[in-house]
């Protein structure tokens, strides 16, 4: 029997890496879009208000195939890869954080190397965190109000 296709591995190394956010307090937030237009699998924002990046890796040709990972230090104070067991973490740049998935369980085996952001950016980064983050909690709670909202809004 094969194993998980790109997809659901992908999925179910997201969802443990969110796990682990939770349990460290970290309150996370799946495919956020950053100001570059780039698209963070998780953007999690820690209790000290630093905002972490984590890049969901579903196995090694994803890591070759994705090379845009640079492009997400400049909207986070540390950048994370989230990656399963079978990935060879020796891969992963010292220049980030490594979680590590086995099921439904994550760890973080290293820590990312801090980079501040500027106070202006953090602002900008911390109110379109709060508005995404509130959004979809609004759409959660009235799924009707969305979809009569997007029907009010379309130019016919």
């Amino acid at each position: 029997m094969s194993g998980p296709g790109f997809p659901e591995r992908t999925e179910a190394v997201r969802r443990a890496a969110a796990r682990l956010c939770l349990a460290l307090g970290w309150a996370p937030v799946h495919e956020m879009t950053l100001p570059n237009g780039r698209r963070a699998d998780i953007m999690a924002l820690r209790p000290d208000g630093g905002f972490v990046v984590i890049e969901v890796k579903s196995g090694l040709r994803d890591f070759q195939a994705d090379q845009k990972w640079p492009e997400y230090r400049e909207f986070c104070d540390a950048l994370f890869f989230a990656v399963d067991g079978d990935f060879p973490d020796a891969l992963i740049p010292a220049e980030t954080g490594l979680i590590v998935v086995a099921g439904r369980e994550a760890a973080l085996l290293r820590e990312a190397p801090a980079h501040r952001l500027a106070p202006a950016r953090r602002r900008a980064l911390l109110q379109r965190f709060a508005v995404l983050a509130a959004l979809r909690l609004a759409a959660a709670e009235d799924p009707a109000a969305v979809v009569e909202l997007r029907g009010a809004l379309r130019v016919e």
